[in-house]
């Protein structure tokens, strides 16, 4: 079969909610040559959210339609699929999450990286174990992603839930906010901290901070497009977007 004119070497479908502006510039900054992503778009009104159960109804509006945005991407013939979105793969567990990839890949047939799944993966190149996260969520999904990482064998020793009021209101959190959220958090008691919710821009904010507070940063938009290259076997290194790009 030919190859593709632009992405010779791999196409991406990544799938997003509709309400989602961080994750397709975030991962179009982390393209190398050769590979093209290929947004789909998971409908998704700007939902109000003010308590875990308007959360869980935004969760399940997600999944809802999440394999109809993955049918219309299949139609470009992608070579893997990337998840643009984390908390319903961190629901209930790694367990019940590691089923629900297996579900999404067995039904369009290509291998999935989702948020989840590559920050584990980054944190366990870092040797790290207390971690702290810090989400755009309101509680409920905060214990599904604790409850994940727990089951991955880490210590989730701070969690910081910015309970953001609406799915677009997540891209509206500034840098100055989040670095006053981390200087909170920090502790001789954290080896790493964990960045998930891919509408929460932290990409270049973590690997400044790395440098600043001297331990790892991982941004779940950075992990999970690091995860899907190595995934296809693309092992180019490159500077400028932290140590997962650069030595991994």
């Amino acid at each position: 079969m030919s190859k593709d004119a632009r992405g010779w070497r791999c196409k991406f479908a990544v799938v997003a909610p509709s309400t989602n502006t961080i994750v397709q510039p975030d991962m179009d900054d982390l393209r190398v040559s050769g590979v093209t992503n290929h947004f789909g778009r998971i409908y998704v009104p700007n939902m109000k959210v003010g308590n875990d159960e308007e959360f869980v109804a935004l969760v399940e509006a997600i999944g809802a339609t999440l394999y109809d945005a993955v049918d219309r991407c299949s139609t470009a013939e992608p070579d893997y699929l990337i998840m643009g979105m984390s908390a319903l793969m961190f629901w209930d567990g790694r367990a019940a999450s590691e089923k629900r990839m297996q579900a999404l890949s067995d039904h369009c047939g290509l291998k999935v990286s989702a948020g989840s799944f590559a920050c584990e993966a980054a944190l366990n190149l870092t040797g790290a174990r207390r971690i702290a996260v810090i989400s755009p969520y309101f509680p409920v999904s905060d214990r599904n992603v604790t409850l994940f990482f727990e089951d991955c064998g880490f210590e989730v020793v701070r969690f910081r839930g910015l309970k953001c009021p609406s799915p677009v209101a997540i891209a509206q959190v500034q840098e100055d906010t989040l670095r006053a959220h981390v200087a909170e958090m920090d502790g001789n008691d954290v080896d790493a901290f964990v960045q998930v919710g891919t509408n929460l821009s932290m990409c270049r904010l973590c690997t400044e901070l790395e440098t600043e507070y001297g331990k790892p940063f991982i941004a779940i938009n950075a992990a999970t497009y690091w995860h899907a290259l190595r995934a296809m076997g693309i092992n180019d290194r490159f500077a400028g977007h932290g140590p997962l790009f650069e030595h991994h």
